[in-house]
């Protein structure tokens, strides 16, 4: 009963959210979240740097993740100090991965994608969690290891859709280009962009243009897998939960692709497609190379309490600020800034 209403409450958590980033998010005052001044262009004006909405909701998808999965682990009754050590060590693989990936696909150096930075980390995962087993430091079963990063990164990315939304990024197709099936189906729930600094906008020229909202989508498709899947880890199903964790998380993103108009490459699968589609087989692979090990049946409340502790939330706030400020300074915009007295107040 303590599962069901843990994952009903979060459930509801996650509703609100979604529901005011796809009401908010897509207008144009919610992209730049602060312009901090940097040095004197002229006698009155600043030359800023732009700190984007996009950074502190990736950073919140991240430490939600990380949350999630700390939880998942505790339930299992392992430290936060072992499941920590391991997040920083595939974090450290994955975020610059997605800078890397993105300048390999997409021939541009200031932008990143979660595809890369999922498909580096989903591979090593395994790799990484077998050699830290061998120097003695921890003894994690992998399956359930895997099942909680699988089910963490299905919720992570399902809340960072938001930072997308935000930028504009990884946006859907114009309605008017769509057959007359999709745009009946998406007339009174497509997104319309505003704002000239959104990706859309400066990339495609597609604000104020009724699109796809193929970012809720995933947000929606990410997130309601990862409540099933938790469902089943909590169930002690751990190569379920593994499985329609990667496999529902996989498909979705090869299948999204398809709604999508921003650039993915020049052939016609993207590299992140063929990347999805090579990661659905992993779970299969892992569950045959890997012993299954033994496991508890997990216990909510003891990973619950287990996230009470200061010193594992000093660590959560410095992830946190780490990637907000690694990705939320924002390379592709600028700002003037100029500053004056409110004589009417003096």
């Amino acid at each position: 009963m303590t599962n069901i209403l843990f994952v009903l409450v979060l459930s509801l958590l996650l509703a609100i959210s979604l529901w005011w980033g796809f009401k908010k998010l897509p207008g144009d005052g919610r992209q730049i979240l602060a312009a901090v001044p940097l040095y004197k262009k002229d006698s009155e004006t600043w030359e800023g740097l732009n700190i984007t909405y996009y950074g502190m909701l990736t950073a919140n998808a991240l430490v939600f993740a990380v949350s999630i999965m700390l939880i998942l682990m505790g339930a299992l009754n392992h430290t936060w100090t072992e499941t920590l050590s391991l997040v920083v060590v595939l974090l450290g693989v994955c975020i610059p991965a997605s800078r890397l990936t993105a300048r390999v696909v997409e021939k541009k150096t200031n932008t990143f994608t979660v595809g890369g930075a999922s498909f580096i980390g989903m591979l090593s995962a395994p790799f990484v969690l077998s050699a830290v087993n061998m120097t003695g430091f921890c003894n994690i079963p992998v399956i359930p290891f895997l099942a909680a990063i699988a089910i963490s990164y299905a919720f992570g990315e399902g809340a960072g859709r938001l930072a997308c939304i935000s930028f504009g990024c990884c946006y859907g197709k114009p309605l008017s280009q769509c057959g007359p099936f999709v745009r009946r189906l998406f007339s009174k729930t497509s997104f319309v962009f505003s704002g000239k600094t959104k990706k859309i906008s400066y990339e495609f020229g597609l604000d104020g243009q009724e699109v796809i909202p193929i970012q809720a989508l995933t947000s929606i498709v990410y997130l309601s897998t990862g409540i099933v899947a938790m469902l089943f880890f909590l169930g002690a199903s751990y190569a379920i939960a593994l499985i329609i964790a990667i496999c529902c998380t996989q498909l979705w993103r090869f299948a999204s692709e398809l709604f999508r108009a921003d650039f993915r490459g020049g052939s016609r699968l993207s590299v992140y497609q063929m990347m999805s589609l090579s990661l659905v087989c992993c779970p299969f692979a892992v569950t045959v190379f890997f012993p299954p090990g033994q496991a508890p049946v997990p216990d909510i409340m003891l990973g619950l309490k287990g996230m009470v502790n200061p010193l594992l939330i000093l660590c959560l706030q410095s992830i946190w600020i780490i990637v907000f400020f690694y990705l939320g300074k924002s390379k592709v915009t600028g700002a003037t800034i100029s500053f004056y007295v409110r004589k009417d107040r003096i």
